[in-house]
């Protein structure tokens, strides 16, 4: 029961933050469950359900607040989905190590656009077809990047939308949409591997939900674009300097 509302109070403050973000809290809180000592193959089957059940309440709010870009995101998820085995099988005859390097470079470039770099917004929103297209040429490069590199595509959706000239709010709640499901995928794989702790499962569940909601209403009624990207950028270091610290520590 204590390591159940522990893992619950960590949830709740990592997904509040997270949830601005867009990129969901569990590749942060599977190594918190780990140290709790929870099974791995659980740790991760809940952590990603967590990340689906979050997304699911954060864009409510944002669809109601039309944030979401359909046509941006809708491709994205298509195209991802259906590249990212193509980006799994050309890894398979590369190095490990050199393809987390290279990620890691990706995440620190990708962080300081957002902490020092202001692109100019192109208006793709009032644009049908140009959303159509960014959504097309991001999930071709989300779901091959994902696939090569075994992450999460959130982590490279969010950088390339902002770079591209999308309002940081409005790149955030998309790929809050997108990771609903590219989540829920990931936590059907794990599930399989171990069994859920129902109790875990339960406090975290409802943390979550509440962290969502209440990092949604930041990001929309609070927070102004330039305090977005803060968030984002310093998401993305801290993303690079945990996969820096594994790939020495190994």
């Amino acid at each position: 029961m204590t390591t159940a509302i522990l893992a619950g109070i960590i949830t709740f403050l990592f997904t509040a933050l997270l949830t601005i973000a867009g990129v969901g809290a569990a590749f942060i809180l599977i190594p918190v469950f780990i140290a709790l000592h929870i099974d791995i193959h659980v740790a991760m089957a809940v952590a990603l359900l967590l990340n689906s059940i979050a997304m699911s309440f954060a864009s409510y709010r944002y669809i109601k607040a039309r944030l979401v870009l359909w046509k941006v995101g809708l491709p994205i998820l298509i195209v991802a989905t259906a590249l990212s085995p193509v980006g799994a099988y050309v890894s398979q005859g590369l190095n490990a190590q050199i393809l987390k390097w290279l990620f890691v470079g990706f995440l620190i470039f990708a962080g300081a656009m957002m902490l020092f770099y202001e692109p100019k917004e192109r208006g793709i929103e009032s644009s049908k077809s140009k959303q159509l297209v960014y959504g097309i040429s991001i999930g071709a490069i989300a779901g091959f990047l994902g696939g090569l590199l075994g992450v999460g595509g959130g982590n490279i959706i969010i950088p390339v939308l902002v770079w591209m000239g999308i309002n940081p709010k409005k790149a955030s709640a998309t790929t809050a949409f997108i990771v609903i499901f590219s989540s829920f995928s990931g936590f059907l794989g794990h599930a399989t591997l171990g069994s859920l702790d129902m109790k875990l499962l339960g406090f975290t569940a409802v943390a979550s939900a509440l962290g969502a909601v209440l990092g949604a209403w930041l990001m929309t009624e609070k927070l102004k674009r330039r305090q977005v990207k803060l968030i984002i950028g310093t998401v993305l270091i801290f993303i690079a300097a945990e996969m820096i610290w594994k790939l020495l520590v190994r």
